[in-house]
């Protein structure tokens, strides 16, 4: 599935922004109002700890929506690695305005420059191998295209984005089905041209799966001999993605197996924010 880039997620960045300014802000900023409302301010905001930048568009609309008089002037790009204290982006306009967003703004920032950095953490546990790291749907509820794009901003890659773009026939959906053989046909005649991936648990599952034509085998916590054997079983004929139970010190043996791809849901599901600070200037 391809990545998601920032010019299909003008609409959904917006979205996210109303729904957290209108969740802040309410009926109105109460301590804002001690502030008189002609004050104009500078800020900056800094990292306080080494990071990968993810999530500058989301910044950039909170002070948009807010109050356009609001200008933002970034000193690093989604990608970037950044060190402790380092300016991230400066800030100018009414008072009011720079404190009334600080908090929505800095949300968006620490939590998918936090995805973007544990990303970029594991990218290069595997960097030479050619296998490519997948998130996976186990994102933050109403977040997961904003997740799925700090995914890609620290060198890992998106899985499918929902229920609906691709096919992932996993034990419940064959048994329900009467077979994986069965399962693969049904999709080919409901979706056609959507990737149909499986799940198997086995080699005897991985020839069936191949032998029904699937696009992508998931091979669920098969041990590494068994992840090479499917390697060799495969010989080319679909994309072969390793999940289930692996861990940080495991993932690069399970990259060097020589599958396609490796799916991990603690890029988006096990994350720590990164840690942010505004200074205003007066």
């Amino acid at each position: 599935m391809p990545n998601l880039t920032l010019a299909q997620l003008s609409a959904e960045i917006d979205a996210n922004v109303r729904r957290a300014l209108a969740e802040d802000i309410g009926s109105g900023d109460i301590t804002a109002q001690l502030i008189p409302a002609e004050r104009l301010a500078r800020a900056s905001v800094i990292t306080r700890e080494a990071a990968v930048i993810a999530g500058t568009a989301w910044v950039d609309a909170v002070f948009r929506q807010l109050d356009p008089r609001v200008a933002v002037h970034w000193q690093v790009g989604d990608g970037d690695r950044v060190v402790a204290d380092q300016v991230l982006f400066t800030l100018e306009g009414p008072a009011r305005s720079l404190l009334t967003g600080e908090r929505s703004a800095l949300n968006f920032l620490q939590l998918l420059s936090g995805v973007a950095t544990r990303c970029q953490h594991y990218a290069d546990l595997v960097e030479g191998t050619g296998v490519r790291l997948l998130d996976t749907r186990k994102t933050l509820p109403g977040l997961r295209l904003a997740q799925k794009y700090a995914v890609t901003c620290g060198g890992c890659h998106n899985h499918r984005i929902g229920l609906y773009d691709a096919f992932l026939i996993k034990e419940n959906h064959i048994a329900a089905c009467g077979g994986i053989a069965s399962a693969v046909e049904a999709a080919r005649r409901i979706a056609p041209g959507k990737p149909v991936e499986v799940e198997v648990e086995n080699l005897d599952e991985l020839e069936q799966a191949l032998t029904a034509g699937a696009d992508i085998v998931m091979l669920d916590e098969l041990t590494l001999e068994d992840m090479r054997t499917a390697v060799a079983i495969n010989r080319g004929r679909a994309k072969l993605e390793a999940s289930g139970g692996i861990s940080e010190g495991g993932l690069r043996r399970v990259a060097e197996t020589g599958v396609d791809y490796i799916s991990i849901g603690g890029l988006t599901k096990h994350v720590q924010a990164i840690d942010l600070s505004m200074r205003l200037q007066q």
